[in-house]
């Protein structure tokens, strides 16, 4: 049976990780930190956009600000050639 997330990955989703800043309802000067992960398609990041969404319309805590970090999980192989042999007995 095949992995559904490394299906989505074929299908152009990435790995996404969101940095959220936001404010406590009943004290406003102080920020709270929230990391939300989840696979995204970059640039647009729909997934992330419709959870911030969700977030302003049904949670108090108003947002401050978002950072955003995005990572290709499928890549070509890193190999480097080595010269030498090890023996084990």
């Amino acid at each position: 049976m095949t992995d559904r997330m490394f299906l989505r990955q074929l299908e152009g989703y990435r790995l996404t990780t969101a940095e959220i800043h936001y404010r406590l309802p009943d004290h406003p000067s102080l920020l709270q930190l929230f990391v939300w992960q989840d696979y995204d398609i970059a640039p647009e990041f729909p997934i992330l956009q419709n959870f911030l969404d969700y977030w302003r319309e049904q949670l108090e805590g108003a947002l401050h600000s978002v950072r955003v970090a995005h990572q290709r999980l499928i890549k070509p192989s890193e190999w480097r050639a080595v010269d030498g042999v090890i023996r084990l007995h």
